[in-house]
């Protein structure tokens, strides 16, 4: 198959990929804030540096397919045009919180989701597909951090509807909350005084990876929170 079909039949792809995708974002969060952007690209830059270790170091596919997938299905699922787009109609609708907001998230989100997904790419046929440590790693104390921030993220979503309170203020609280409970894991496993020894950069995997984990529970303890609020369940 010539190189630009393949390019072609992967942009095709992607690009419906993108229109779906959005469009069920959108219709259950709103478009107060631009939520289906931001998540397309982060879950693509995560596909790109998997894929990218993926089909350049682990497996030699023929270069149409690599091309399909990376520049064709990627580069049209990942949108920065439509993310500058949005940043700039936040700006000018005077929004500058959240289109501060969109900026800072977009740019780190995704560096971190396609450094991560090259980081699990590189050990997805090791020894150990998690994070690199002389021990094995205590999961059951991670699934309970995960499962607290979850359950702490309903009621502070609850609340926040039942007070009527700014979004600014939500996305505030939620980033703060992500950003400590990340960093709290990390220093925790750091300076936790058992066996388990991390080499700096099984550390920062580390970090990466619970935090990609950290915004799944976020996002999924608000939507939970918003759903039983329209339910009219706890008012």
């Amino acid at each position: 198959m010539h190189p630009i079909i393949a390019i072609a039949l992967g942009g095709s792809t992607g690009a419906i990929t993108r229109f779906l995708v959005a469009n069920g974002i959108y219709t259950a969060l709103g478009r107060d804030f631009p939520h289906a952007t931001l998540f397309i690209n982060v879950s693509g830059s995560f596909l790109m540096g998997f894929l990218t270790e993926l089909l350049l170091q682990r497996f030699a596919l023929a270069m149409e397919y690599r091309a399909a997938l990376l520049v064709g299905f990627l580069g049209a699922y990942t949108t920065f045009s439509t993310f500058a787009l949005e940043t700039v109609y936040l700006f000018e609708n005077g929004s500058l919180f959240k289109a501060m907001l969109n900026v800072v998230l977009s740019v780190a989100l995704c560096l971190l989701a396609c450094w991560a997904g090259l980081l699990w790419g590189r050990q997805l046929f090791t020894d150990s597909f998690y994070p690199k440590v002389n021990y094995e790693l205590p999961y059951s104390q991670q699934l309970v951090g995960l499962t607290l921030l979850f359950l702490l993220v309903i009621p502070a979503e609850l609340l926040f509807q039942r007070f009527n309170t700014e979004n600014a203020v939500r996305y505030g609280f939620f980033i703060v909350l992500l950003g400590g409970f990340s960093i709290t894991s990390a220093l925790w496993l750091a300076f936790k005084p058992t066996e388990i020894r991390f080499e700096l950069l099984g550390l920062l995997s580390f970090f990466a990876i619970n935090t990609v984990l950290g915004m799944v529970m976020v996002w999924s303890g608000s939507s939970l929170g918003q759903w039983l609020w329209q339910l009219k369940l706890l008012r």
